[in-house]
């Protein structure tokens, strides 16, 4: 009687464990193709924000910012002859 009933345990058992596996196989198959997707969204935010630094970087140069400065604002440069300093007495004035 004990070994019957041993017998089904394991015939039922097997199914299970089975079972479990190819479970255990799907839900890996799922989570690697949602790291794979997380990588290439990923990719692409790496490669926007290379463009973004790039643009930064070609927008802030200061011959782009000189040309603005001088043809579109009509600002120009002054010698330093025709810059005037006024100092106050009695304050400290530090660089930096």
């Amino acid at each position: 009687m004990k070994r019957r009933v041993v017998l089904y345990l394991v015939t039922l058992t097997i199914p299970l464990l089975l079972g479990l596996t190819v479970w255990q196989a799907t839900r890996y198959a799922e989570l690697e193709q949602e790291v794979k997707d997380l990588e290439a969204i990923q990719e692409e935010w790496i490669e926007s924000n290379k463009r973004l630094i790039m643009e930064i970087a070609v927008l802030s140069s200061p011959e782009r910012i000189a040309y603005i400065a001088e043809y579109e604002l009509g600002l120009s440069k002054k010698q330093p002859e025709e810059v005037l300093q006024v100092r106050i007495k009695g304050t400290t004035h530090t660089d930096g």
